[in-house]
């Protein structure tokens, strides 16, 4: 499977006219894809974390090293064998409204976010409650010791961000559409362009922390741009362009076949951001035929070659792929090998049609999204949608943008009223590191993100794991969970892409292991 076979059918998308973006005050920027979703807390998108991380700030923050430091507190104390915690806010924090940042909306905010992400869940299953004793002070009541700084301080996924309380009020599967935070940039809604042009702004009221190690979403938060431009540009050949002509500071994620020629680019650095990479994902729909059915997910596995994902995305430098990845991130702990013969066994075909014949299939048709505007993301929908024709599937190849996807995703709905069978995601490897943080291994049915697996037993694995007492036995439990996601398949790993960013030489003070906009300037 060659990675230009699927570049040559992906069709390029007009772009705006850039003007040249070097300027002291504006820093321009090429996501992924649109943004498509402001609510943080109702989707995991990439583009809706880092447009939170911009306008929303966190109680703790998380370092380089993914460690939890004070970000909105001035400091914490834990009393009663672990199971209360007294949090105190640092002075100076003010909503964008000119608000202050009250104990009352951090109770609220926690609240609103552990109803959705997946380490919030186990977090509020093991709370009694918290609740603000005054303005300052957030109190948080356990029922047994629980890592709170780690749960608080992820910065991915589905991150803790604070509200006004007004808003944090909402329901959690309702999105919130006011923008109202109190981070370092403002969102811009009377600038923004749908399928060009996302702007935010400074924030004169914004105090950053006099300390705290600078890394990640931890330490000062210093504002050096007036404005934050996102330029989207779905061709990667214009991105790349753009970024060689100035009229664009950074892109986030260049096209595989194009990074040799970004670094010979006069004015251009690429370097790895981000060195635990993503985990590239093939997400099923357990709510409707045919991979409501266990059998039907598994006789696909024989089929699957991480390696043909892998290259078609990323080309043959192995420097940026591997395979043989299972359902945790490789290069951290819980990595293992079990059940790992079902992607690194003999690959065939013909063995998938005979599993699919054996499981019952009867024809119904399968739904793939694929968005037209990602290229990473159209590349996988294009080689699953291959695999799956071939194997004997009646496919039904939806092509659409990746902000229509978003929203499509999470319908639970039959296929005939919009609903779905199979998408495609990426994953960053620090989520996918830990059951704690692992969102696509959750096995809560209705509660779970979407595609929503029903696997009582992974949640009593999970559950378990947070309880251990030391890391032999959370390493053995999670050989457990992997093997039994090879049994009931929430989704399957297709591979781990370490891709640099590419950005103008003349940045300064780029943050490590997070998309972030302070302490970048010009230098």
């Amino acid at each position: 499977m060659r990675r230009r076979t699927f570049l040559a059918s992906t069709a390029a998308l007009a772009a705006p006219s850039l003007a040249r973006a070097a300027s002291a005050s504006t820093i321009r920027f090429t996501p992924e894809a649109d943004l498509a979703v402001l609510d943080p807390v109702w989707t995991t998108a990439s583009q809706s974390g880092q447009h939170a991380a911009l306008i929303y700030d966190t109680l703790f923050g998380q370092d380089a090293q993914y460690q939890p430091q004070l970000q909105m507190l001035d400091g914490y104390t834990v009393e009663d064998d672990g199971r209360r915690w007294t949090m105190k806010l640092r002075d100076g924090l003010a909503f964008h409204d000119g608000e202050r940042v009250l104990g009352r909306d951090c109770a609220a905010s926690v609240k609103r976010w552990w109803a959705r992400d997946p380490f919030g869940q186990a977090l509020a299953a093991a709370a009694d409650e918290i609740v603000a004793t005054d303005d300052k002070t957030i109190v948080l009541r356990l029922k047994n010791r629980f890592p709170v700084l780690s749960a608080l301080a992820r910065n991915s996924g589905v991150p803790c961000v604070i509200m006004p309380e007004r808003l944090a009020k909402t329901d959690p599967f309702t999105q919130v559409t006011d923008t109202t935070g109190s981070g370092p940039f403002i969102y811009k809604a009377d600038e923004r362009i749908p399928g060009a042009r996302v702007v935010y702004t400074r924030n004169p009221k914004y105090q950053p922390r006099k300390d705290g190690p600078l890394g990640g979403t931890s330490g000062p938060k210093v504002a050096h741009f007036e404005r934050v431009e996102w330029a989207i540009l779905p061709d990667p050949t214009t991105a790349m362009g753009a970024l060689q002509q100035g009229e664009i500071d950074w892109l986030l994620t260049p096209n595989a076949d194009l990074i040799d020629t970004l670094r010979k680019s006069p004015g251009v650095t690429v370097r790895v951001a981000f060195p635990l990479g993503s985990i590239s994902c093939l997400r099923f729909n357990w709510m409707q035929p045919p991979f409501d059915r266990p059998a039907i997910r598994r006789a696909i596995l024989p089929a699957v070659v991480q390696a043909d994902y892998m290259m078609a995305m990323n080309g043959e430098d192995r420097s940026r792929w591997r395979d043989n990845v299972g359902f945790f991130c490789p290069g951290m702990p819980m990595a293992n090998d079990a059940g790992m013969d079902a992607l690194t066994g003999p690959r065939s075909i013909d063995t998938a049609r005979r599993n699919l014949e054996a499981a019952g299939y009867k024809g119904e048709r399968v739904v793939l999204l694929a968005p037209a505007d990602v290229p990473y993301a159209k590349i996988l929908a294009d080689v699953t949608g291959d695999l799956l024709k071939r194997v004997g599937f009646n496919l039904d190849y939806q092509s659409m943008d990746w902000g229509t996807l978003v929203q499509r995703r999470a319908k639970q709905d039959p296929l005939d009223k919009g609903g779905w069978s199979v998408f495609h995601t990426n994953w960053t490897g620090a989520d996918q590191g830990t059951p704690a943080t692992h969102v696509f291994l959750r096995g809560n049915g209705k509660a779970a993100a979407p595609g929503w697996p029903d696997i009582p037993r992974m949640e009593t694995l999970r559950d378990s794991w947070l309880a251990a007492a030391d890391t032999a036995t959370q390493t053995s439990i999670a050989r457990e969970m992997q093997a039994l996601a090879f049994q009931d398949i929430p989704y399957i790993p297709l591979g781990q892409m370490i891709s640099p960013t590419a950005h103008r030489s003349d940045l300064a003070g780029m943050v490590a292991n997070q998309v972030a906009f302070w302490n970048v300037r010009r230098g």
